[in-house]
């Protein structure tokens, strides 16, 4: 069942270019649920849409949640909707906060690399760092630095920041060489979050590098994954507290299967990233077609997301 919180917005800042910040606070005052850096939250907007958005304030901070939002040109009316529409004193319906992308707080160094809008989780992670005094580093590559969101706090919060801007050094950064520059440790963990092909090919290069396991990324667009060669086109899902079973039919989701038949189930995204729609995998074998698990993760059939994924066996049992 939908777990929601009441909020209203209490400040919109100007962070760059095409980029705002979104102050929320509890309705009646109060505070909201604690949250881990990385984590994110649900925006249940004016124009009907849910869009999700990670939490960029530091956080020791229960009064307030912050998200940090570009006006994306390719909008389908998200982002726009947050630059255009949002008032102060607007009162909104929020999610709890989710984290789908938790720091290794122990790690011996961290390296966080942010591209762009990216910057918003890795921000929340140097202030954690910071305030556990661990070490760490930051990459953060944009456009330009009328496009570069919180310069000036990453300045005051003394993060070690190597930066890189497009129109100055006259193309895009050396990803690899940069990674490279990093010794695979074993207490070495690398953080990544930005536009696609930038985080493709951070899990090229860190894969190369012997970084593996310790390289983790969250994407804020999904990547679309082809049904398996052996996927099913129909199959049966049995839930197994409530003991229902329904037949998934071609071309459609076991998400839009389970609400048509009034079903509750969380979910958000509906592209595989957010995670509000993970579900336990009991028996059966997922046909995993999300942005979110690592390939680990898929590997074990533990959990799925119900929006995109589909099955490889006859029936799937899930913890529902």
């Amino acid at each position: 069942m939908n777990t929601t919180l009441n909020a209203f917005v209490h400040t919109l800042r100007f962070e760059a270019d095409d980029i705002i910040t979104v102050d929320l606070r509890p309705q009646g005052g109060g505070e909201f649920p604690a949250f881990s850096a990385g984590s994110h939250i649900d925006l249940h907007l004016p124009n009907g849409m849910e869009r999700s958005y990670s939490l960029c304030n530091d956080s020791n901070e229960r009064h307030r949640y912050v998200v940090g939002v570009l006006k994306d040109r390719a909008s389908r009316g998200g982002s726009r909707a947050v630059h255009e529409q949002l008032r102060i004193a607007m009162q909104l319906v929020i999610s709890p906060p989710r984290n789908n992308f938790p720091l290794q707080e122990a790690a011996e160094h961290t390296v966080l690399v942010a591209g762009g809008i990216g910057i918003t989780p890795i921000l929340c992670m140097a202030r954690r760092l910071r305030d556990l005094g661990r070490s760490h580093e930051l990459l953060y590559f944009a456009r330009s630095r009328r496009s570069a969101a919180f310069l000036d706090e990453l300045a005051r919060l003394q993060v070690p920041i190597t930066t890189h801007f497009d129109d100055e050094a006259g193309g895009p950064p050396d990803l690899k060489a940069l990674l490279a520059a990093r010794p695979a440790a074993g207490g070495l963990h690398l953080y990544a979050c930005g536009p696609t092909p930038m985080l493709d090919a951070f899990e090229k290069f860190s894969a190369q590098l012997g970084h593996g396991d310790n390289a983790h990324i969250e994407r804020f667009a999904a990547v679309e994954h082809a049904p398996a060669a052996d996927a099913r086109g129909s199959f049966t899902v049995e839930l197994a507290r409530s003991g229902r079973s329904f037949v998934v039919e071609p071309g459609k989701s076991i998400l839009d299967t389970l609400l048509d038949a009034g079903v509750e189930v969380d979910h958000s995204c509906c592209e595989g990233v957010c995670g509000s729609c993970e579900a336990r995998v009991l028996a059966g074998v997922p046909d995993h077609r999300d942005s979110l698990l690592s390939a680990k993760e898929q590997a074990s059939n533990k959990v799925m997301m119900l929006c995109v994924s589909g099955c490889k066996s006859a029936s799937l049992t899930l913890d529902l």
